[in-house]
């Protein structure tokens, strides 16, 4: 098994879009790419805290590959906004790939690079690919929150 970790806006979406994709083990959203330990959800709100609302995704690499997981994330928000997706703004709710690893690193880098010389986008794409840092939990009511909700996709 193999963790990946996304930040694409608000994180009830980005989990819908990822936890019953095939080779998708198990995924957890929460807090990370900040420096406040053990932040609630009402800290990383304020976007004071540097945390943004993440996914964690545990993964069979041998079912879905690192490059169709970015190929994901790329399709289900718009990199080139800036600290926004959608009505939610802030930081926390910017576009980042958390990397676990330098072939991670590298596969992200790459990825961005063929998404920028496609053309498909006209402004300029400002997904930070940084390190993996500390992966805070969100609290277990935002955990599958749509599928608690009843909202299946």
């Amino acid at each position: 098994m193999e963790k990946a970790t996304f930040a694409a806006g608000c994180f009830w979406g980005v989990e819908a879009a990822f936890y019953k994709v095939k080779g998708v083990i198990s995924t957890k959203v929460g807090y990370t790419g900040g420096d406040v330990k053990n932040p609630s959800y009402h800290d990383v709100s304020t976007g004071k805290t540097g945390h943004a609302e993440s996914i964690e995704i545990l993964y069979d690499p041998s079912m879905i590959s690192y490059e169709e997981l970015l190929d994901m994330f790329w399709n289900i928000h718009d990199p080139t906004t800036q600290d926004r997706q959608g009505p939610d703004k802030g930081s926390q709710y910017r576009s980042v790939i958390f990397y676990h690893n330098e072939d991670q690193k590298i596969t992200a880098l790459d990825s961005k690079k063929k998404l920028e010389e496609s053309g498909k986008y006209k402004k300029k794409i400002v997904t930070e690919i940084i390190p993996a840092l500390e992966f805070y939990p969100a609290e277990e009511y935002h955990q599958r929150y749509f599928e608690k909700i009843g909202f299946a996709r």
